[in-house]
């Protein structure tokens, strides 16, 4: 039933756009749905950075208009055919998106916005300038694809139009859908704990890029056939901007939101021309408003005062409507005006504001019982498995660490305990490769051998076998519990993204398996029936305990925990205490920061006292608790009861 009503739009949809040129014959109205069609294909690729990946690029307008030129330049002065300009596009553009992917690389939030507005600014100037290759300002003249020696007609290039949207939307849809998807999701939660997952935020970052670039390019040269005429001036600033309102009102992350986006994208300058098509469009905003104002009290979602300001607005719009004279003087206004509203009131977009009025689904996904190894320790393995040498890790005048040794037996639950400040995050973050030590080095010893993880990156240093949770809870809260562990999970795929398209039975087998063993996971954690549950909506234990199951997911011999009791109630300390000791018992080795000294003393064999930087004490939970300095600097007076309780 769920699979029925998921496709039935699409189907509806589909038939509707195969019928509609034998109903409607007026070439302006197909050209009106044509063009909507094509700017759907640059929105599917532009959610993939700004929905999915949470970047915001501005540059899109440009990069649509390099597919255009690529496809002008190479009829206009080759006289190719559109079977080899049109996949030209897409190649041509994809290189362009791998440029604009480096700024993204250093930098984030507005920065990147007007490195990519600059970007874009900047190929606009060399597309005008450039006569000798795209005739600047005179623009070129672009004839229809030639198919069978015959020039398509409008009816046959608006099917072919249909084709490319509906092959776009598969490509789109198995990419989202696939462990590429969840890894670009990963990156817009949480890009800190996306690298200690084992997935590069560089290396995803740049794919996301080229894979929106694809879509814009294909678009563009779309567009070029359509119009039969390109000139600079036809991808400015205004289509940016309109590019990017178009995905936050239609709704990021949804191929019905950049349908909607586009229609947007199309009608609005109408919208914004016709003073009577304005005054409709407000009088069905104000009842659209009033309508979804009762579904949501009904359904007691939302307040009265709530509601208040959005049908102010709507009444204020309608009412604005209807006493103007001349809207041509308001345009930049009632553009700025839509754009606040959208910002505040639709931040989910329009799509994602009438999904919240649905009823909520329920997800009984069914996962084959593969034969799968949960945890894939080091069992009966012993010597060493992690060495710091004088470790230095100074920030200006401050040593957070100054000279600190530690070493971590295989198959032991090694404590790191310390006062506020002591250091003990600033070790962690050092072994897992987010801050580079001053002096010294880390070595971590896979069969016998000792690697030096001085100068990987976090994502190296993870898949070479080191996994973390972290101080503060670093979830990818809109995604799901499944799929959170199956981002843990990213380096078991050896797919690539043509086994992904088309579902080869490579890339169907692993996602079979990663499946099963992240439903796995969530059992031995104790969320097994909060499995298509956002992360972001458990309970705060329960959310300590998916991190830990996610960090399962690397096959990591060595597990590292920053402080994973911390803000947990009794039981749930309880429940996680049993928990650590699973996964010791199934040949993790675990690294443990824990202010609780109860949970310290009753499951580590070694514990390593950290203050001010330096390393006070070693040893045994008894040693270390009776040690002079360590009472001194941390446990203080409640030694002794600490001692008597345990």
């Amino acid at each position: 039933m769920n699979k029925f009503s998921r496709w039935l739009p699409i189907t509806l949809g589909l038939l509707a756009l195969i019928v509609l040129p034998q109903f409607v014959h007026n070439a302006y109205y197909l050209h009106l749905v044509e063009t909507i069609l094509i700017y759907s294909i640059l929105l599917f690729g532009l959610d993939i950075v700004v929905g999915y990946t949470g970047l915001v690029s501005l540059g899109h307008s440009a990069l649509f208009g390099v597919g255009s030129y690529t496809v002008g330049v190479l009829f206009f002065k080759l006289g190719l055919p559109f079977y080899i300009t049109l996949p030209a596009s897409i190649v041509v553009t994809a290189g362009f998106g791998a440029l604009l992917a480096l700024p993204a690389l250093r930098v984030t939030g507005p920065y990147l916005a007007m490195v990519t507005l600059a970007f874009g600014t900047i190929l606009q100037i060399l597309i005008n300038e450039m006569t000798f290759l795209t005739e600047g300002p005179l623009g070129i003249k672009i004839g229809k694809p030639v198919l069978f020696d015959m020039p398509m007609s409008k009816v046959a290039f608006f099917y072919f139009v249909v084709a490319c949207v509906v092959l776009s939307l598969w490509v789109m849809q198995r990419i989202i859908k696939s462990h590429y998807g969840r890894a670009f999701e990963a990156l817009r939660d949480s890009p800190i704990a996306c690298d200690c997952m084992g997935v590069s935020v560089y290396r995803y970052k740049v794919i996301a890029f080229i894979l929106s670039a694809a879509f814009a390019g294909l678009s563009g040269g779309l567009y070029a056939y359509s119009e039969q005429y390109i000139a600079p001036n036809a991808y400015n600033f205004e289509l940016t901007i309109l590019f990017l309102l178009a995905i936050i009102m239609g709704g990021r992350k949804s191929r019905s939101g950049a349908f909607l986006g586009a229609l947007i994208v199309v009608m609005l300058p109408s919208l914004l021309a016709d003073i009577e098509l304005f005054r409709w469009i407000a009088y069905s905003i104000l009842v659209i408003v009033l309508l979804t104002a009762i579904i949501s009290l009904v359904n007691k979602q939302k307040t009265w005062k709530q509601l208040l300001i959005p049908i102010a607005a709507a009444i204020g719009v309608a009412v604005f409507a209807k006493t103007l004279d001349n809207i041509t003087d308001w345009r930049l206004t009632i553009f700025g005006v839509m754009t606040l509203f959208v910002v505040y009131y639709l931040q989910e977009g329009i799509v994602g504001y009438a999904t919240k009025l649905l009823p909520r689904r329920k997800h009984n996904e069914q996962f084959e019982q593969l034969d799968v190894e949960l945890i894939k320790g080091g069992k009966n393995a012993s010597g060493p498995l992690l060495k710091a040498d004088q470790i230095l890790m100074q920030f200006g005048g401050l040593k957070a660490l100054n000279r600190v040794d530690l070493l971590v037996q295989q198959g032991h639950i090694h404590g790191l305990i310390g006062p506020n400040g002591s250091g003990k995050s600033t070790m962690m973050n050092v072994i897992t490769g987010i801050y580079q030590p001053t002096e010294g080095a880390v070595h971590f010893y896979r069969q016998g051998q000792a690697l030096q993880m001085n100068g990987l990156t976090p994502s190296a240093i993870a898949l070479n076998g080191i996994a973390r949770t972290f101080q503060n809870v670093q979830l990818f809260g809109e995604m799901t519990t499944l799929e959170n562990i199956l981002v843990g999970l990213h380096h078991t795929f050896k797919s690539n993204l043509l086994d992904v398209v088309l579902l080869s039975p490579r890339y169907r087998r692993e996602e079979r398996y990663a499946r099963a063993r992240a439903a796995a996971i969530l059992t031995l954690v104790g969320l097994q029936t909060q499995i298509a549950e956002e992360a972001r909506n458990l309970p705060y234990g329960k959310q300590r305990l998916l991190e830990i199951g996610r960090a399962l997911g690397l096959d990591a011999p060595l597990l590292l925990l920053d402080e994973p009791a911390a803000g947990l109630t009794a039981p749930d300390i309880k429940e996680l205490v049993m928990i650590i000791r699973k996964i010791r018992d199934c040949g993790i080795t675990l690294l443990l920061i824990e202010h609780h000294m109860d949970v310290v003393m009753s499951i580590c064999d070694r514990v390593t006292v950290l203050d001010f930087g330096q390393k006070i004490a070693e040893g045994t939970g008894n040693e270390v608790r009776t040690d002079p300095k360590v009472i001194s600097a941390y446990l203080g007076g409640d030694v002794e009861s600490t001692a008597t309780s345990h």
